[in-house]
């Protein structure tokens, strides 16, 4: 893989409000290339939503961030294109019907015919084999997945896929395509306190490659730039108190929301976040020469 280098994360006064009111709002960060970000809170209290506008996957409507240099609302295919998405159920799933083999090939020709440039093309087939086995390989290191600890090796299916196992692949096909930023959805889901740990390692050994690291959880660790989100009331104030930061001063990332988008969990709120994506992301227009079809695939390439 080319070698990575992070993408600043900063936002003011961010936020984004559907149909149904807030998914979140008046959140701020000002995040280093090569950070490790969390966006801790309960399910249903925007934090797909926020993971989800700062990747340039869904319009915000209030206030404005900017990651890598690309300021949003405004420059959100040219996010996309830096930040790439790890697991994020219900957007980028993995095909449970594949091989781990056959999942990260077709990873490995979306980026090369979507995100790769144009002269990798021309170059003999052999040569494009070897290069592409090469990246599988630097990402599969980068996401500390063994195939050959798997049951079956790289043809294990990807329904067998232990939970954390899951987790590496996805990276490992985000990693294919140089990520400036890598995005990660429910983090630490059914995962036990062993793995947990595991998974913020993988994280923290991809910070301190360069790559800048969002990832939602429910409770990030000391070492993470947190962004909390909390739920709203029915009458629409914030469901808690104030947030901090871990060093005690106050948080001003909360944010506030009765729907979160593509939840994970098996909660009776999955639906509803399910609604505010589909409503929202209706909301998001194109912002240069890359239009349609062609950049959906682009997007899809980089998840």
């Amino acid at each position: 893989m080319d070698s990575p280098h992070g993408a600043a994360v900063r936002a003011e006064d961010f936020g984004l409000k559907g149909p149904r009111g807030w998914a979140f709002r008046g959140v701020g960060i000002d995040a280093a290339p090569g950070s490790l970000i969390a966006v801790e809170g309960p399910s249903g209290s925007g934090r797909t939503c926020l993971l989800l506008a700062l990747t340039g996957r869904m319009k915000p409507t209030a206030g404005h961030a900017e990651v890598g240099g690309h300021r949003l609302p405004k420059h959100m295919a040219a996010v996309r294109r830096i930040a790439a998405l790890g697991p994020v159920s219900g957007v980028n799933d993995l095909d449970q019907a594949l091989t781990v083999a056959e999942q990260l090939r077709e990873g490995a020709l979306l980026h090369r015919r979507y995100d790769g440039p144009v002269r990798a093309l021309l170059r003999p087939r052999a040569e494009r084999r070897a290069a592409a086995a090469a990246r599988v390989d630097a990402a599969l290191a980068a996401a500390g997945l063994d195939l050959a600890t798997l049951p079956k090796g790289e043809r294990t299916s990807v329904r067998d896929l232990e939970r954390l196992e899951s987790v590496r692949l996805s990276v490992a096909i985000a990693l294919l395509g140089s990520p400036r930023l890598i995005a990660l959805d429910d983090l630490d889901l059914k995962l036990s306190d062993a793995e947990r740990e595991e998974a913020w390692v993988l994280l923290r050994s991809l910070a301190a490659s360069g790559i800048t690291v969002l990832a939602v959880c429910s409770e990030a660790p000391g070492d993470a730039i947190v962004l909390r989100t909390v739920a709203e009331t029915p009458d629409g104030t914030p469901d808690g108190t104030p947030d901090s930061t871990p060093d005690g001063t106050p948080d001003d990332s909360t944010g506030k929301s009765a729907d979160e988008a593509t939840g994970a969990d098996d909660t009776a709120d999955d639906t509803a976040d399910e609604d505010v994506t589909e409503d929202v992301t209706e909301e998001v227009t194109e912002d240069d020469d890359t239009k349609g079809a062609d950049d959906a695939l682009a997007e899809a390439g980089r998840a």
